[in-house]
């Protein structure tokens, strides 16, 4: 985080939260009260200071104050960094580079979604075709064929075979319903004002 929110955190430690102001939608944009930020030094300063609690809610820290942040999907949007043909390199919305991926899945509505050592994160739609190539299933396919082979039974809940080639190993595709991401990979989506809790605007 920015040394100048650290400091306005030790300093006025106990400002209450506030809920239902900023969102991020499936291609990584902040909307501040449904309006996409479009100011790249503010979104920047946003990413930086981009962070979790241990109830899984994911929030913007400005200066002392946590503005939770609902999710129209999964708190991280990945994008692929890496030049064409080169092992694929990662980094989230927020700008923070990937550092690993644990695990593959692609849910029932075909989008590819990768855990990563920062998190559960969508790939970019925009970026799927770069990782492509990186696909491999059963009998030697490769690449787009392969890929179109698993689709459908992966959106159906079955695993088909397929794997991805991460660069650092090549880890098994599998199925997970999208309504059923965030209590498996631990956050919520829709962080709400607890009860009893100064609200702040």
């Amino acid at each position: 985080m920015d040394e100048l929110v650290l400091r306005g955190m030790a300093k006025w430690p106990n400002v209450p939260s506030v809920y239902g102001w900023l969102s991020l939608d499936r291609r990584g944009n902040w909307l501040l009260k449904g309006e996409r930020v479009a100011n790249p030094g503010i979104a920047a300063f946003f990413g930086r200071n981009y962070s979790h609690d241990e109830q899984g809610r994911w929030f913007f820290q400005n200066g002392p104050q946590r503005v939770y942040v609902a999710l129209d999907y999964t708190p991280l949007v990945l994008r692929v960094v890496s030049a064409s043909g080169a092992p694929p390199a990662l980094a989230a919305h927020s700008g923070a580079a990937v550092g690993a991926v644990r695990a593959a899945h692609i849910d029932d509505t075909g989008q590819l979604l990768l855990d990563t050592d920062l998190g559960i994160g969508v790939v970019h739609d925009r970026d799927l075709e770069l990782l492509i190539p990186r696909f491999s299933g059963p009998g030697g396919a490769q690449g787009e064929a392969a890929l179109a082979a698993a689709l459908e039974p992966l959106q159906a809940g079955r695993d088909a075979g397929l794997l991805l080639d991460t660069g650092a190993a090549r880890i098994a595709v599998h199925p997970v319903r999208a309504a059923e991401v965030p209590a498996r990979f631990g956050f919520v989506a829709r962080p709400v004002q607890p009860a009893g809790q100064e609200e702040c605007y």
